[in-house]
């Protein structure tokens, strides 16, 4: 069962950063930031592994500092009920920098970070930096977390994009079939509405553009009641009246 286990953990797909912060360098000390995303304290702790044991394996760095907040399932919930099946579970490690976890991870809780891991890292020059330190290790930590809040926001807008696209598609289907015609070129245009291709948003996630996202939503919104009008047009009943005996 261990080599079977072995062989799992070897097998799951590595952690990736979401961000790494530039350094930070003061009296020949180095500070750099990490973001990953974590929905459990377990992957928290194997992103933590993976940057001391892979990135930073030629090069290591004396302290890395780390903090996790992740929404788990409270023990004996489904899920199934909402939020009252959740919880916070969050933690921090100093790694010998005695309080620096706790710095990274109130810079979580007020930039409303969760289902993530921030790891900083510090390589120390030699020479005593003091209560600077935490500044510098807040700063490089604030850093990440803000580009891993845009790459939520992203996802949202994302998702909320094929969820439109989804929608347009079926009342585009939905309209042609109110036009009862039989002919070619309405079963053409039945058959287009069905076969809607997926569309690829990668080069609109990569580039992070959310006022862009947020114009491509609207303009879905607004093709979306365009439609619903012209189905509810085809829907209607004739205003012909019988007459008057």
């Amino acid at each position: 069962m261990s080599n079977l286990d072995g062989f799992i953990t070897h097998k799951l797909p590595l952690p990736e950063p979401l961000a790494t912060s530039a350094e930070i360098q003061d009296r020949q000390s180095t500070f750099l930031a990490y973001v990953f995303r974590a929905s459990t304290p377990e992957q928290a702790r194997r992103a933590h592994s993976h940057v001391r044991r892979v990135i930073h394996a030629k090069n290591p760095a004396s302290h890395e500092i780390m903090a996790w907040r992740c929404m788990v399932l409270k023990e004996g919930r489904t899920g199934l009920r909402g939020d009252d099946d959740f919880k916070i579970e969050e933690g921090c490690e100093d790694d010998g920098e005695l309080r620096a976890g706790g710095h990274i991870l109130s810079v979580m809780r007020s930039e409303a970070i969760m289902d993530a891991v921030v790891i900083v890292s510090r390589w120390y020059g030699g020479i005593m930096l003091g209560p600077v330190r935490f500044t510098h290790i807040q700063d490089c930590a604030r850093k990440v977390c803000q580009v891993f809040k845009v790459e939520d926001e992203m996802q949202d807008c994302i998702s909320m994009l094929q969820s439109l696209d989804d929608i347009l598609s079926d009342l585009r289907a939905e309209l042609a079939n109110t036009k009862g015609a039989s002919s070619p070129q309405n079963q053409d245009s039945k058959s287009e509405a069905r076969s809607h291709p997926t569309k690829d948003y990668s080069a609109l996630q990569k580039s992070l553009d959310i006022a862009k996202a947020r114009r491509q939503i609207s303009a879905r919104e607004k093709a979306i009641e365009s439609v619903k009008k012209l189905i509810n047009e085809d829907q209607a009943p004739s205003s012909t009246h019988a007459p008057v005996s």
